[in-house]
């Protein structure tokens, strides 16, 4: 799967004032961080609000990223949830034409084994007509998914790669060192990605990569080159900004940081709440220092 190869950019979804999905601020984004040299989409993953958007509205933002891919990118396309069976029929809910990927995080809330991650994953990825991507990040399931767990499910014919967020980089490791060649490791923590690269990872899927998609994808080419004084300056000029990112949790200070660059308006979904004065003017700052 070298079309997920280098940098793609976890797209935020943009909404107006009145919280209804802004579609021309989406296509802005699209253009932005195309131009700016990201390698592939995610549509509607954690970033994009996907908790909070209805099924018809998740099938627009699919249908429209589609037809408004300029540049001809991948799609990669959230879909994950922790009811097994429902997921598997919202299946049919969708046209995945045009869409490389399934990008599906292990079930949250439930908190199963490695037993339950194992069979869902592989349910999931016995029905879908697209390959599946998984996606492991305990800050936000309850549970970790083991090295073993995911070399075992690496082994399915339509599971071709992971998303690697836990922050585990001996985790990663493992992954890194006994995974097949075509089996796609993915960091999930922009911070790091160079790390990541230089055990075996092959890109990122990234929060920044929205507002900054240059700089990103600068630091990951480089890293891939192993060029990794040239990266280590992106990644060192990130220090500032990306904590302000999750501080009052994802996507809230990427929208604010999109906001103040011109792309999207800085409006989330309940239960999120927008950005504080005090994250904007801190945002700025970090901006104007980067720039400066």
């Amino acid at each position: 799967m070298n079309r997920l190869r280098g940098t793609g950019v976890a797209l935020v979804t943009p909404f107006t004032a009145d919280q209804s999905v802004d579609f021309d601020s989406l296509k802005e984004l699209l253009d932005h961080t195309a131009k700016g040299g990201v390698d592939y989409y995610v549509v509607l993953g954690t970033t994009g609000e996907s908790a909070t958007l209805s099924l018809e509205e998740k099938k627009q933002v699919l249908d429209f990223v589609r037809k408004n891919n300029s540049a001809g990118l991948p799609i990669v396309f959230g879909f994950g949830g922790n009811n097994t069976h429902q997921l598997i029929r919202d299946l049919a809910h969708y046209d995945f034409e045009g869409v490389d990927a399934l990008l599906s995080v292990s079930p949250y809330y439930n908190k199963p084994s490695q037993e339950g991650i194992y069979r869902h994953f592989k349910a999931l990825a016995d029905e879908s007509p697209v390959p599946v991507l998984l996606y492991n990040v305990p800050g936000r399931t309850g549970s970790c998914m083991s090295s073993s767990t995911t070399l075992e499910l690496a082994k399915h014919r339509n599971i071709i790669g992971i998303k690697e967020a836990s922050g585990d980089l001996d985790l990663c490791m493992r992954i890194a060192r006994d995974k097949s060649k075509d089996f796609v490791l993915l960091s999930g923590d922009d911070m790091l990605t160079p790390a990541m690269i230089a055990m075996g990872a092959e890109g990122v899927i990234s929060v920044l990569a929205n507002g900054l998609p240059e700089e990103m994808s600068n630091m990951v080419n480089a890293s891939l080159k192993h060029d990794f004084g040239t990266a280590q300056r992106y990644l060192y000029n990130f220090l500032g900004v990306n904590p302000l990112m999750y501080s009052e949790s994802n996507p809230v200070g990427i929208k604010e940081l999109l906001h103040q660059k011109g792309v999207c308006a800085n409006t989330v979904r309940l239960p999120l709440a927008d950005a504080s004065e005090t994250l904007r003017q801190r945002i700025a700052e970090e901006l104007e220092a980067m720039n400066g």
